[in-house]
């Protein structure tokens, strides 16, 4: 069923060069983001100690931050957990102190204020363990990457999947470049959305691209030229792309409103993801794909040599 049906073809491919310039600009912005700021890596990355603190009623998470700031510790991370009544306390390695000194110390202050709060848990994670994560993350997106391209190698041809990771990692740099840029915390949950994006991406891609070898191999369209068979393989695929993000997005978005602190960075990630995931399917790895050289002898099987076979 095509709810929104495209009846005439979208040229597309007219605006690949704009759509090159744009891509180019936000890429280098992204890039240059990350390699002079870097990214705001949360706890689980940099190490530091983690408590979950508990109250009768229902507590200002603002009046909790004051508190940490009047004992030095302007660095730490305070959200509720699940309600309003549970906070969960991040805080940063502190030199020269212990994570029982640290979290005997802000039990301490928070007392003062409120002497019926109940401390739930105390957790910790060192630095060494937070380079691991880090470095077991890098080698995640790595293998994801890989498996990607070979992926659609056998499934397709070499061409596609240049332009599919090319696409994807367009992606990838993106999310990373706007949390750079802005600082936004990255923590397990953000790389987890990145990970849900490259696998959300490269679905998108291959559903156009199989259109597009429908397409070439279609004996009523041998005479288009590459840019307007991709233009209708894309167009016949609108309606399915509209429902399919739209619905997605909806949900995402809901997360991302009320999710709550810690879905926050996690339904962002996901937004931003989603968001480029379709502009770099259609516009960044299409347009890649025409340039290599994609033609109708590299994804068009002889019509009869497939009715020879299928008599045989």
């Amino acid at each position: 069923m095509e709810i929104f049906r495209v009846k005439q073809d979208i040229p597309f491919m007219k605006y690949s060069r704009l759509a090159a310039v744009i891509s180019i600009i936000i890429f280098i912005i992204s890039a240059s983001s990350l390699s002079i700021k870097g990214l705001n890596f949360g706890i689980d990355f940099t190490g530091g100690t983690i408590m979950e603190v508990s109250y009768p009623e229902g507590i200002n998470v603002q009046d909790i931050r004051d508190t940490l700031v009047s004992i030095n510790l302007k660095d730490s991370q305070v959200q509720n957990f699940g309600t309003e009544t549970d906070v969960l306390i991040r805080l940063p390695i502190k030199e020269g102190q212990s994570i029982a000194d640290l979290s005997e110390k802000v039990s301490a202050a928070l007392k003062l204020d409120n002497n019926s709060m109940e401390v739930r848990r105390v957790e910790s994670v060192g630095a060494q363990v937070g380079e691991e994560l880090y470095t077991n993350g890098a080698l995640a997106i790595l293998f994801v990457c890989l498996g990607i391209v070979l992926y659609l190698a056998m499934r397709f041809e070499w061409r596609f999947a240049i332009a599919a990771i090319m696409a994807n990692m367009h992606d990838v740099i993106i999310i990373l470049g706007f949390f750079s840029l802005f600082q936004w915390e990255f923590n397990l949950t953000v790389l987890a959305a990145v990970l849900a994006v490259l696998g959300y991406s490269v679905n998108e891609s291959v559903v156009v691209f199989d259109r597009v070898r429908e397409n070439f191999r279609k004996s009523s369209m041998r005479n288009l030229s590459t840019s307007d068979i991709i233009n209708n393989a894309i167009t016949r695929t609108m309606s399915r792309t509209i429902m399919t993000h739209l619905s997605t997005q909806t949900v995402v978005v809901s997360m991302l409103i009320f999710g709550g602190e810690i879905l926050h960075n996690f339904a962002l990630a996901l937004t931003i993801g989603i968001l480029f995931g379709i502009y770099s399917s259609i516009m960044v790895g299409c347009p890649i794909a025409m340039w290599l050289g994609t033609s109708r002898k590299d994804l068009a099987r002889n019509v009869a040599e497939d009715t020879k076979k299928s008599t045989e």
